[in-house]
């Protein structure tokens, strides 16, 4: 086992490029979804230090965690997969990535925190290892855990997040978040979907969205010609008009495509010129706590 006793690494947010939710699974009680997950360069820093005593302790000060989190869900399944003496640790959290906006943070430090115990304990773990911990930890971790070794990445993601393609990042991008004065939980994001599907003619709704195969033909074409969608933007837009405004300030501003991340409330503008995205966060920055990133 190594012997350094603190390990240092960023975890990535994420933005949803289309996000059709289905209806829940009465079987599973899931949602499939289908999306294109990308990473952006908003992180989150976790500072990991090796103790004597067995576990994981978690120290954020900017946001009160549960004590039970995804990082220490992702600790416990590690040591269940990893055929090593797990040491305990102790995790230092500083947060770059908004809580309930939509963005992964939760999730890219889970699986930040598995690729640094995989350095702790001088291990390289299986796809089949990685997709357990996932599994135990939560859906959007699967994404996290397939980027590359920084976590940087994109991909297709269906099934209920857990069937992930890798597909060539575009890093072309300069996204303008808004990060809205409300946090969305991903409970009642769903519920409001749910909601709005006793609403729709399922028909109909089959076809508002690209078909999943020609999502990355699509990411791939010029901004201006993205017909990507996502489910929940419009039943949360009811409940909170700040998401409705924002997209369209960010409308106004020049943005190529706008739309809400995940299940909310961050909503993001997409430029490819980089002083561009700058001059419409300096005008809508009056307004909107918001800030411009890059896809990596």
């Amino acid at each position: 086992m190594l012997m350094k006793e603190q390990f240092c690494a960023r975890a990535y947010a994420k933005v949803n490029f289309n996000l059709k939710v289905y209806p829940k699974d009465e079987k599973s009680c899931f949602h499939n979804i289908e999306s294109i997950f990308q990473t952006v360069d908003l992180f989150d820093e976790l500072t990991v230090t090796v103790k004597p005593v067995k576990g994981c302790s978690v120290q954020c000060e900017s946001v009160v965690l549960p004590l039970k989190n995804t990082l220490t869900s992702a600790y416990d399944a590690f040591c269940e997969v990893a055929e090593v003496d797990v040491p305990g640790i102790n995790v230092e959290l500083k947060k770059g990535i908004p809580s309930g906006g939509g963005l992964g943070g939760g999730s890219s430090d889970a699986a930040a925190l598995v690729r640094l115990l995989q350095k702790i304990c001088g291990i390289s773990l299986s796809e089949n290892q990685l997709d357990y911990i996932a599994d135990k930890t939560g859906s959007d971790v699967f994404f996290f855990m397939h980027c590359d070794s920084e976590g940087k990445g994109a991909a297709l993601v269906s099934g209920r997040g857990q069937i992930i393609k890798k597909i060539n990042p575009r890093n072309d991008l300069f996204l303008l978040l808004i990060f809205p004065k409300f946090s969305s939980s991903t409970k009642e994001a769903y519920s409001l979907v749910d909601e709005s599907f006793k609403e729709l003619n399922l028909s109909d709704y089959k076809e508002e969205y690209p078909v999943f195969d020609e999502l990355e033909v699509i990411y791939c074409r010029n901004v201006e010609e993205w017909v990507f969608k996502n489910t929940f933007t419009l039943p949360l837009s009811r409940k909170y008009s700040q998401i409705s405004c924002a997209l369209e300030d960010l409308r106004k501003s020049g943005a190529l495509f706008s739309d809400m991340s995940g299940s909310g409330s961050t909503v993001f503008g997409v430029f490819t010129l980089r002083q561009q995205a700058i001059n419409s966060c300096s005008l809508l920055a009056e307004i909107w706590n918001c800030v411009v990133v890059k896809t990596i």
